[in-house]
């Protein structure tokens, strides 16, 4: 018979990725945990995981399986919920992000969920935007924010909710020569040591087809908008990011960074939130997918469903 806590363990393994990792955090030794696992894949008739070295996914089969899965141990979330029980551990929210909007949005977003959720454990991952995709997919992230360029095709394996709309702009410290002006030129760019997303986000692709191949050299390249406006703080150069990752930072506001526009651009930057189509959905993935579109309308921003 198929008992509770194998679910448990089951989407354990697939939110972390990793036998050993859900091991730690489910308190069990791993041999304890792999049996378990074994034992719930023997009474299904199907391999849920494919173990490799590098740690456990999900199978094609498992991938099938996991809305059922989720939707089972919902149903008990709500019975115990029902009962009285309500100092039981919540299990815990993932959101990928490539750390976009990170001040007006994903803090007060946390904040407020926290708030109504104040026993359900939000965990919040940088990744770029693939590694988003891949974790979606296999069940690892509940929710991922991801920019993308006006036009770009959106991947139809997720649900994907417009949040915010921005334009690129030059992060620049307010005493660089670059924020002597109302706007930046692309002569002006590269003028000036200039850091860079790494290959695999957005501003990555935006720089190169901005510049076109014109002597582009990033001095710097990093992982995030976070570390990028750091290393403009402290004097290294100059990045690019939407303006929503840039208005209303600490940093901008303690006047430590600016952003001036780029002469002649009109690209857009969408932040995106999505999640994978599915039947059945957790019930806290759900109340902070709806806590995002709120705080994002009132930030100004009016969402979309695509």
């Amino acid at each position: 018979m198929v008992r509770t806590e194998q679910l448990e363990y089951i989407a354990a393994v697939t939110r972390l990725g990793s036998l050993r990792r859900a091991a730690d955090e489910l308190r069990l030794s791993q041999p304890a945990l792999s049996e378990t696992v074994r034992n719930l894949e023997r009474e299904l008739g199907v391999d849920l995981l494919e173990r490799k070295r590098s740690g456990a996914t999900m199978s094609a089969s498992g991938r099938e399986l996991l809305p059922h899965i989720i939707g089972v141990l919902d149903a008990v979330d709500r019975l115990r919920s029902a009962a009285g029980e309500q100092h039981r551990i919540s299990r815990m929210v993932r959101v990928g992000t490539v750390n976009a909007a990170t001040v007006p949005l994903l803090i007060p977003v946390v904040r407020e969920f926290r708030a109504a959720h104040p026993v359900t454990q939000v965990e919040v991952v940088g990744a770029q935007q693939t590694d988003i995709h891949r974790t979606l997919l296999e069940g690892g992230f509940d929710l991922g924010l991801v920019n993308h360029l006006e036009g770009d095709d959106v991947p139809a394996a997720f649900e994907s909710t417009e949040l915010l709309r921005g334009r690129p702009v030059v992060c620049v410290r307010p005493d660089s020569p670059l924020a002597a002006g109302p706007s930046v030129s692309v002569d002006d760019l590269l003028g000036v040591p200039l850091i860079g997303m790494r290959s695999g986000y957005v501003m990555h692709r935006y720089v190169h087809r901005l510049l076109d191949g014109r002597g582009l050299a990033f001095a710097y390249s990093t992982d995030g908008a976070e570390m990028g406006k750091l290393m403009v703080a402290e004097g290294l150069g100059a990045t690019v990011l939407p303006d929503f990752s840039v208005i209303g930072d600490p940093l901008e506001r303690r006047g430590a960074l600016t952003h001036r526009p780029i002469s002649g651009d009109a690209t857009r930057v969408l932040l995106m939130l999505q999640r994978r189509r599915a039947e059945s959905v957790p019930q806290a993935a759900r109340d902070l997918h709806e806590v995002f579109v709120r705080r994002a309308r009132a930030i100004g921003a009016g969402p979309g469903v695509s």
